[in-house]
């Protein structure tokens, strides 16, 4: 649909209408922020086993370098 056809059809609505609208609106995202904050929370901790993984296989890098014979010119 098209911006004004949307506009159009908004101006149509009376305001009884535009309430029912917006409380349906604000309804449907009220009853998905509990799942949104469970897929967050999934997310971040996600995201720090990656970064405490990372971390881990730098850290072996970097101990692998230190106990490595050094090389003869």
């Amino acid at each position: 649909m098209e911006s004004t056809q949307v506009e159009e059809e908004v101006k149509e609505l009376s305001k009884e209408e535009l309430k029912e609208r917006r409380e349906k609106v604000t309804a449907y995202y009220e009853d998905h922020i509990p799942h949104l904050k469970v897929q967050l929370e999934y997310e971040q901790l996600l995201t720090e086993i990656e970064e405490n993984r990372a971390k881990r296989a730098q850290a072996q890098k970097f101990l692998a370098q230190i106990m490595a014979p050094e090389e003869k010119a």
